[in-house]
């Protein structure tokens, strides 16, 4: 166990997914004349021919999965491989970054940079507070404690955690990745009170299915590329959200997500990469017309 005193949370341990298949069926446990019976069934045939006939989602060039690279919580690694590997295959990612970060205030312009490249600096708090009650959670320190604070304090939290990103790369619409996937306060959820400062929150995707969310760390790069090839059909979406690349902590090597990146950067037809804001502006304008 990585003690809290060396970074800002384990996040989300494991490659863990988040998906959903479901088969609509007819029942009916009273008697129902003939007729009535057969309307009911052509009118779930017709349903069911209408569901199957539509049109997939298609991404800008008509790839049907967009694939979304994540970096959490401002590390030095990722400023060092991550960054490096990404321009070199010419590909856009998100980099959700802890406000409090030693990163952040030791190489600032460094990651003025990052957004000057074209990449998404997201918000991924102040503090990292994640809920110490959880099982695992030791390394959650008395500040850090999401069980101890107020709707009221992680909502100012958050909206200061934009203020000072926009004072770093000057945008003012950018997507949220709740640390350690955590969202309860005080029983409610605080996704929800929080949601309308952003264009998108990572893995809160709708319907239910479309997106995959996947943590990965200590992995191969044919392993990292299962992820994408291996997605359930009808998966439109998938989330890779990294810590260290070549270093820190829940550690992908630098050789084994370059081997992702150059797998994607060949398959670009299939694959459409890009940051997590402009993955998400587009879905939800191309929604909004379908």
């Amino acid at each position: 166990m990585i003690s809290s005193s060396e970074h800002f949370g384990n996040d989300r341990i494991g490659a863990s997914t988040r998906q959903s298949s479901g088969i609509g069926t007819v029942t009916n446990r009273y008697f129902m004349p003939k007729f009535l019976l057969l309307a009911a069934m052509v009118l779930a045939g017709q349903c069911a021919f209408s569901q199957a006939s539509e049109d997939p989602f298609l991404w800008p060039d008509s790839q049907k999965v967009a694939v979304s690279l994540c970096y959490d919580d401002a590390l030095d690694s990722q400023l060092d491989f991550a960054l490096p590997a990404l321009e070199k295959y010419q590909l856009k990612a998100t980099f959700y970054l802890v406000s409090s970060s030693p990163s952040l205030s030791n190489r600032m312009e460094d990651w003025k940079a990052v957004a000057q490249k074209g990449h998404e600096l997201g918000n991924h708090s102040v503090y990292h507070p994640c809920r110490a009650s959880l099982p695992g959670r030791d390394w959650v320190p008395p500040h850090q404690d999401l069980d101890a604070y107020s709707m009221m304090q992680i909502k100012e939290e958050i909206r200061t955690a934009n203020t000072f990103l926009q004072a770093l790369d000057g945008q003012s619409e950018r997507t949220f990745n709740p640390p350690c996937g955590d969202r309860m306060i005080e029983g409610e959820d605080y996704i929800e009170e929080i949601s309308d400062q952003f264009v998108a929150v990572k893995g809160h995707e709708t319907p239910e299915g479309f997106a995959l969310l996947h943590v990965p760390f200590d992995i191969s790069g044919d392993s990292l590329i299962s992820l994408i090839q291996q997605a359930p059909e009808g998966v439109g979406l998938i989330n890779l959200v990294f810590h260290g690349v070549g270093g820190d902590y829940l550690t992908t090597s630098a050789e084994a997500h370059e081997e992702l990146l150059r797998f994607l950067s060949k398959n670009e037809d299939l694959y459409y990469v890009d940051t997590y804001l402009n993955i998400m502006r587009y879905r939800n304008l191309n929604m909004e017309e379908r």
